[in-house]
């Protein structure tokens, strides 16, 4: 068996493993990326961010073309090449997974693709394509991400059944679609197939979308939803699924009553879990926790001192932003440049929804929960110029400040832009600015 030595190992290429290996690979380290899947990029550019948004761009334009006649402006029904929106779409990431092969190839970062098993602290079996290789390292990072959850009782392995990973893959416009879960994946991938002609119901367990976020950013969105989704119904759940000849027979229920129905296509978005089975931890030290997380310190140091981990499979917020800040952070504590914790950053979070939706730092929520004294400051995009020129005024913005000091603790953000907007929000509540 072919025996190759260096000095990290970088377990999975996505936003945090690709950011963790150029890093170390700037510092002058040997790093080699053991990746399964033939692209890198991981979940964030393959089957997460970068498509969805790319759909969502793309559906934008055959609403804005609707929204457009009490302007003077008409246009036809828009016609939808579904092959070549499915095209465009994939030559995106094409594009995007060429560009971070050719930085790791600059950098003289090796990529194997292949499948990699823990012999021990030190030692990895890759197997790719039929050949098993040994790669020993002084220090690994797992960045090995996470995938959407299905649960047991809704997997029967139909095709008409599918999570955010067969949805991106766009197999066709159903006439009917179920999603399960009023999160941001359920609320993002609605949007994108109702533009596209599908009538969408919404099941959300909880009594409001988008849970997390405050409920005055979420209510223009629940308000959008309701006119461009055939239903949405909240504290619901589903009883049982089951695949009838061409279509999926869901029972479900809400306020008491239960209802039984048959859509076209059914979409599971209730959460995700951490990719760490079947890496061989077990023969290592590392360890994970009752929900498969792997256990790490402030300085993502698992309890295997050869071993860190960083992104979704370490758990916190699952955003790829923040697998590459803590790509740096493992990268620095490998390389002995960091001298106790690092101040944990501002992580903006956005949904993609129309209209979009973006915090940062505290929320009104987490104040209220923690019995933290705040004042709020509220600014209505009604009485927006720039809002009012966009026909966009269901925007919102919040700062939650320190009283007293009028310190901005936490921005919301409901409107067109949300996304581009929350930046200067971040930058607020990181240096600390205060409301004037």
């Amino acid at each position: 068996m072919e025996c190759v030595e260096k000095d990290i190992v970088v377990i999975g290429g996505g936003p945090g493993g690709y950011a963790a290996a150029f890093s170390l690979a700037d510092q002058g380290r040997r790093v080699v990326i053991v990746e399964r899947d033939a692209r890198l990029g991981g979940v964030c550019m393959n089957r997460g961010c970068i498509p969805s948004k790319a759909l969502l761009n793309a559906v934008h334009a055959i609403r804005a073309a609707k929204e457009s006649a009490h302007r003077g402006i008409s246009f036809g029904e828009p016609t939808l090449d579904l092959v070549r929106l499915r095209q465009w779409k994939n030559g995106i990431l094409e594009r995007l997974g060429s560009g971070i092969a050719g930085l790791a190839k600059m950098r003289g970062v090796e990529v194997m693709q292949g499948t990699a098993t823990f012999t021990n602290s030190q030692t990895l079996q890759v197997a790719s394509e039929g050949a098993v290789h040994q790669l020993r390292f002084q220090k690994a990072i797992l960045a090995t991400g996470s995938r959407p959850l299905l649960p047991k009782a809704f997997d029967f392995g139909s095709p008409r059944i599918m999570t955010s990973t067969e949805a991106l893959d766009l197999p066709d416009v159903p006439a009917s679609l179920l999603v399960v879960g009023g999160g941001y994946i359920g609320m993002e991938l609605g949007t994108v197939y109702a533009s596209l002609g599908s009538k969408v119901t919404v099941i959300e367990a909880q009594e409001a979308l988008l849970t997390g976020a405050d409920p005055d950013l979420v209510r223009p969105v629940g308000l959008f939803a309701r006119k461009a989704f055939q239903s949405v119904r909240l504290k619901s759940k589903v009883l049982q699924m089951e695949p009838v000849a061409e279509l999926v027979r869901v029972t479900s229920e809400t306020e008491g009553k239960t209802l039984e129905e048959e859509f076209d296509r059914v979409l599971v978005s209730v959460g995700r879990v951490p990719n760490s089975e079947g890496l061989g931890l077990e023969n290592t030290r590392a360890e994970r926790d009752d929900r498969g997380f792997v256990r790490v310190d402030p300085l993502l140091q698992t309890t295997d001192p050869n071993i860190l981990a960083i992104g979704d499979v370490a758990g916190g917020l699952m955003l790829a932003h923040k697998a590459t800040w803590e790509a740096k952070v493992a990268a620095d504590q490998i390389c002995g440049r960091l001298h106790g914790a690092p101040v944990a950053p501002v992580i903006p979070a956005v949904v993609f929804t129309d209209p979009e939706v973006a915090w940062v730092g505290l929320t009104e929520q987490e104040a209220a929960r923690a019995g933290t004294p705040v004042e709020i400051a509220k600014f209505p995009w009604g009485a927006s110029g720039r809002a009012i020129t966009l026909d966009r005024i269901d925007g919102l913005t919040k700062l939650v400040l320190e009283p007293g000091s009028r310190r901005i603790l936490g921005v919301g953000i409901v409107g067109v832009g949300a996304g581009e907007l929350i930046g200067e929000g971040a930058l607020a509540v990181q240096t600390g600015a205060t409301a004037e």
